[in-house]
């Protein structure tokens, strides 16, 4: 059964003050049947709040929030995109908080125009929105990538918005000032940095979900050297949660969501560790890769399947510095990686996209 829709009218849509006397806080979503939306959703039911969703198509609710032992009638759903003005508006208006989840996340050029117009101009009509209907807190998750190319060792709160010359971070980064700019304009708006996520039950194998399948199916004997930061998508999304269900009066501006510094050496040596696969694989100097990636990324768009070397991987591997430790100081601490690592297999064997021998040992655990 699809989640029903959000009714349109004074009852539903009173403004903020309407549910000043209420427990349960109003949180509207956008993206929520994504990664991240999906396990957001989770944890904002487990806090008490009434959520309301933004979705395109109301399918793909209940695909999304089941397999987290969600009724999707739990939720109310609004139709439409994150383009659309009208939506938004109907999708924020009385909620208490609005979380911005809604973007395209990949690196496969074949959506660049996709990327552009869902996550620029989704921003730009969400966040409107949001401030306009007198929500009491707005929160845009952003990305660490939004952030490089950077001219400091580490990432911070008082980091400048990155120039990449990739088009997915490129739109993040598009996205990030359009948040600083209604923060400027003193609205209450906060943006969360999520690093690049792992964790079990992914809707729609996402980037990077799907490239820990491709490496113990084998199909990525290349890496480069650099690094990225990586946290479990259940550490974000309770930091998401809370920002919109106990928002503290002293939370700062810009957050940066629990992770690990992993240089892909870490990486390899954290899932052998979680698997106990050998998984041979070379490291290559990582902007020497550059232009071989680049012309996968050409020869993609005219390839029908993926090609698992992506020009925005190799990039952010290049480019990605550490968050500094201060900028989480006082957050929850992130998940060991490996643990992160063995549940994200053993729910990909589970859900049938690796066999019990590509998975090794990770066989064994018990995904949550």
């Amino acid at each position: 059964m699809n989640a029903p829709a959000d009714p349109v009218g004074p009852a539903a849509h009173a403004g903020p003050a309407a549910h000043a006397g209420r427990t349960a806080p109003v949180v509207a979503v956008t993206g929520g049947t994504g990664f991240l939306g999906a396990h957001t959703v989770a944890a904002l039911l487990a806090a008490g709040a009434r959520v309301r969703l933004l979705v395109r198509d109301p399918a793909r609710v209940a695909p999304a929030l089941a397999p987290l032992g969600l009724d999707p009638d739990a939720v109310r759903t609004v139709v439409g995109d994150v383009t659309d003005a009208d939506a938004a508006r109907r999708v924020c208006q009385g909620a208490d908080a609005v979380l911005h989840l809604g973007s395209v996340y990949s690196f496969d050029r074949r959506r660049r125009e996709d990327i552009a117009r869902t996550n620029v101009l989704g921003t730009e009509t969400v966040l409107r929105a949001a401030v306009r209907s007198g929500a009491g807190t707005v929160v845009h998750v952003s990305t660490v990538g939004a952030l490089i190319p950077s001219a400091d060792p580490e990432l911070h709160a008082d980091s400048a918005v990155g120039r990449p010359a990739e088009p997915y971070l490129a739109s993040k980064a598009a996205c990030e000032h359009v948040a600083r700019q209604h923060r400027h304009e003193g609205a209450p708006v906060r943006i969360v940095y999520p690093p690049a996520l792992l964790g079990p039950h992914d809707p729609r194998l996402g980037d990077q979900t799907g490239r820990l399948r491709d490496a113990l199916r084998g199909l990525m004997p290349l890496w480069p050297t650099g690094g990225f930061p990586l946290g479990d998508v259940r550490d974000t999304a309770a930091v998401l949660a809370g920002l919109a269900t106990a928002p503290a009066a002293d939370t700062p501006d810009r957050i940066f969501a629990p992770n690990h510094w992993l240089s892909t050496a870490d990486y390899l040596t954290a899932l052998r560790a979680a698997t106990g696969r050998a998984l041979p694989a070379a490291r290559l100097p990582g902007r020497a890769m550059l232009p071989a990636a680049r012309l996968a990324d050409v020869l993609q768009r005219g390839w029908p399947w993926h090609i698992p070397a992506e020009y925005g991987a190799a990039y952010t591997c290049v480019h990605a510095v550490p968050v500094a430790k201060a900028a989480t100081a006082g957050g929850p601490a992130p998940r060991p990686v490996e643990e992160t690592m063995a549940e994200t297999a053993h729910w990909l064997y589970r859900a049938g996209f690796l066999t019990q021998r590509q998975i090794g040992r990770a066989a064994e655990r018990t995904t949550r």
